[in-house]
Parts: C-alpha cells; structure tokens; sequence
C-alpha cells in the first residue's frame, strides 16, 4: 500500500496528483531545500504520489490573495503551525479601512485644491472677451474637463492594473506600456477633442439658431490644442506617479486617479483659456490661424495611431475604446450646455467657481472606486470568464456601502471624506473671496446635501457597471471611468444648479451677490 505525503491547499492553489519514480526528485519551494528520491519512497520501496501545488504568483512574487482581495485575508491563515514551514510572501497591499483612507486622503485634498484653482480660474476668465463673446466656450469646459479626467483617469487606471499584476517590471515592458498609452491618448484627446467643438457649436447654435464659421474654427482649433497638449503633459506625470508609487509600495489605484484629476482641471482650464483668448485675439487680423492649428494637430494623428497599432496592449483599445470616451463627452457636454445657461444668470452667482469643485470631487472618487474594483476583478481572471464575478444585475445599497467585503469598506472611506473635503475646499473659496458669494450655512447645507448625493448615487452606479461590464467581456479599465466621471460632471451640474434656483427662490443668494 503506498504511503502520500500530505500538504494543506490554500483556496488559491490549484493541486495536482504526480506520480513520482525513485529517479526523480524535487526541489521544495517553501523549505527551499533538494527532496532526495528515498524521501518519496513507500514501505516497499514503490514510488509514491505527491501533491503539487500551483501558486498563481506576479513577477513580484506577491500572490494573488495579497492584492487587495478581501478573500485573501481571510483565508491567508493556515492552521499548519509547522515551524518548518517558511514565512509567507510579504502583502504589501493588504489594505484596511484605515489605510485605505490614509492612502486616499493626500492625493484626494490635492485633486481637491487642484478643482478649487480650476473653479477661481473660470470665475475669472469667465469675464473675458472671449469668454463673452463667444459663449460657447463655457459648453466647452466640461467637455474638456470630463476628456482629460476620461483620459487620464482610465491610463491611470490602466496602468495601476498593470503594475499590481506585475506587467510593468522589466525595463522592457515599462517602455512597451508607456510608449503604446501614450501614442493613445494623443490620438484619443485629438479626435474626442474635435468632435467636442462640434457638439459645442451644434448645441451653442440650437438654442440661439445663431452660427458663425469663425467661431466654429476658433472653438475647434482651442478644443483640439487643449486636449493635445494637456495630455502629452498629464500623461507624463501619470507614469512618474505610478512609477513613484510602486517603489514606495503604494497602492496606485488610490493615488493615481486623484492626482491626474487635480492637475487635469487646472492645466485643462488654463490652457483652454489662455489658447482661446489668444486665437480669438488673432481672428480679426490673421483668421488663417484657426484653421491652420486645427489642421496642424489633426494631421499628427497617423503618427500617433502607427506607433498606438505596434503596441500589444493598446491595439484593443485603439479599435473598441471610442464608444465611451464619445458618449461621455456628449454627456457632459450636456453639463455644459446647463453651465452655459446659468453662469451669467445674476441669480446663479458664484456657480462657476463651484461646479469644477463639485463635478472634481464627484469624478476623482467614484474613479478611485472604479479602479479599485477593476483591479480586484483582474486579479481572479479576464474579463468574462470568471464565475466568482458574475455581473450583479441590480445590487442592493446594503451590498455596495455596508457589506464586509473590500470593495464596499472602500465605497465607505470614500463616502466619509465628501463632507470634511468640501468643508476645506468651501473654505479655502471663502478666504480667497472667490465666487462673488458669501458662504451662509443653509448655502453650505445645500451643497453639501448635493455633494453627498451625487457621490452616493455615483459609487452605487460604479458598483453595478464595473461588474456589468466585466461580465460583458469588457476590460472596465477602459470603459467604466468615462461613463462615471462624465456621470459626475452631469449629475453635480445638474443639483449645483438646482441648488442655486432653491436657494434664490426663498432669497438667500440676494443678498450674497458681489460686484
């Protein structure tokens, strides 16, 4: 009768039933010594049969169960107390509520700061000729605000998933991942940022029935060098970040996000700003201008899109990746057209430079969320074919916010900083006297009560689509952000404004309104 050499499994190894000859031997890999051929010997000196285990490891070494799952540190524990045995692969990204908050905290304040400059830089170009004159910039802002957070959000998502399951180690592949996104975006940010100018112009000239071919060219010359150049620059700070961030063994999902929406606003609006008032400045004198930047940006696209076809992880997205990033323009686009009609309402005063805040904070959270999630998925398989991450068709607000599991403690952390974050960020608009508005604390009840709306319904809708799109077979690295964060833009738009009406029909904005 032979005799088996026994081994506890771990719900993440896959065991496999060898049989083992007297001429061969093995080398354990947790005791890290040789097994000689008499050790796999029965009584009457046949062979034996010996469980392999199979431990699904990164390039890292980190294990499956160490990265964020939630099962993992559940079922890390062992009741083998063997001191033979050796210490288990470090889980760096093990996370807790705390840490989690810890992690997010920094990143979300700065993304935060970053949306309040964006907000006092509209409240002040607001005012410009340009701005003035041609009205359907204002339609713009969201747009483009929403495409780089689309953009950069969804290659900081892409990116993080790649380095926490070990694609991005090798010298190699960090050059392969930074060469193919980058070629993407650009050609991403040039396309979504002309079709952006097309739908400001189409819903600037609906509501008037008023179309000028100049301002249709200056609208597409600063959409498409906006996008063009705010990502080449965001772009490169996103890889630093990711890069930095895995050294210092952190999580990226929980910085990555908010960092490119902090820096994204401000750089967007400025440059938007900046290059539209210069074009409109030249559309008297040489209104050849226009038309030669739109055409000298387009006609970089072939490059972008050769060197974006070369690169393995990028050529899925180059083909299916428009659908989202197009629609979620449209939809805020939307958010603009509301934007365009209310800022230079005297009863809406102030709205400027609280919408970038608003639609910031909403984006960079339920991005965090998104990402996170798809990480999580990404460490049990591929999209689609993992029956532990069947879509949930219509999951239960008790399933997203108060459940066990890791993906819902993080919807809570990040529900929780909504209120303290836009408390800071109020404040730090009242002591810089923007907005042309006093804060009085039925305003500050209002936004926080739409605030906290917007994020709720947000992270429930992130929760759903994520896991109804990895059902689906598709990557939610490259889907699910565009659709959310332009969801953010319409939705926080949408109750600011409404916000403001209330406010003004029982007259507490009346009083409150500046020069």
């Amino acid at each position: 009768m032979t005799s088996k050499l026994e081994q506890k499994e771990t719900p993440q190894a896959n065991g496999a039933v060898l049989p083992i000859v007297p001429g061969d031997c093995l080398t354990s890999p947790e005791r890290g010594q040789r097994a000689e051929p008499a050790d796999f010997l029965g009584p009457d000196g046949t062979g034996v049969e010996v469980v392999v285990l199979e431990s699904r490891a990164n390039a890292k070494g980190v294990r499956e169960e160490d990265a964020l799952l939630e099962n993992g540190s559940q079922s890390n524990e062992s009741d083998d107390t063997s001191t033979d045995r050796g210490p288990e692969p470090a889980s760096p990204l093990k996370e807790t509520s705390f840490s989690i908050g810890l992690q997010v905290l920094f990143p979300f304040l700065l993304a935060g700061f970053g949306t309040v400059a964006a907000g006092m830089v509209l409240d002040i170009v607001q005012h410009w000729d340009v701005f003035k004159y041609v009205t359907e910039v204002f339609i713009l802002v969201p747009a483009l605000l929403g495409l780089k957070g689309n953009l950069e959000m969804t290659l900081a998502s892409r990116l993080s998933t790649a380095a926490n399951i070990g694609q991005m180690d090798t010298p190699k592949e960090l050059w392969k991942m930074i060469t193919g996104n980058m070629a993407l975006i650009q050609v991403q940010a040039t396309v979504v940022g002309f079709l952006a100018s097309i739908a400001a112009v189409v819903f600037g000239w609906i509501p008037d029935g008023h179309f000028s071919i100049d301002h249709a060219v200056l609208l597409c010359a600063s959409s498409v060098a906006t996008a063009f150049i705010a990502s080449l620059v965001l772009g490169m700070i996103m890889i630093g970040v990711i890069i930095g961030s895995r050294k210092m063994g952190i999580n990226p999902d929980n910085v990555a996000t908010p960092i490119a929406a902090s820096l994204g606003d401000l750089i967007t609006l400025a440059l938007l700003s900046g290059i539209s008032w210069g074009l409109y400045k030249e559309l008297e004198s040489k209104a050849y201008v226009n038309p030669l930047v739109c055409a000298f940006f387009i006609s970089l696209l072939p490059i972008w899109i050769v060197i974006a076809k070369r690169n393995s992880a990028t050529r899925e997205v180059l083909y299916s990746g428009w659908e989202p990033v197009i629609i979620a323009m449209a939809i805020s686009s939307v958010g603009g057209l509301i934007l365009d009609r209310t800022v230079s309402d005297p009863n809406f005063a102030g709205m400027a430079v609280f919408t970038p805040v608003i639609n910031g904070v909403g984006g960079n959270l339920v991005a965090v969320q998104a990402s996170r999630i798809s990480t999580y998925l990404h460490m049990s398989g591929v999209p689609g074919d993992s029956p532990e991450t069947a879509p949930r068709k219509c999951p239960s607000p008790c399933s997203t916010f108060f459940s066990s599991d890791v993906n819902s403690r993080s919807a809570r952390v990040l529900f929780l900083l909504v209120v303290p974050g836009h408390l800071v960020f109020l404040y730090t608009i009242s002591s810089m006297q923007g907005g042309h508005t006093t804060l009085t604390l039925i305003f500050i009840v209002f936004y926080m009560t739409a605030a906290l709306l917007q994020v709720l319904i947000l992270l429930y809708i992130a929760d759903w689509m994520v896991h109804w799109m990895w059902g689906r077979d598709l990557d939610p690295d490259n889907f699910s952000i565009p659709y959310l964060t332009a969801l953010g833009d319409l939705i926080g738009t949408g109750l600011l404004a409404l916000s403001f009406h209330v406010l003004w029909l029982i007259g507490d904005r009346d009083s409150d309104v500046g020069d």
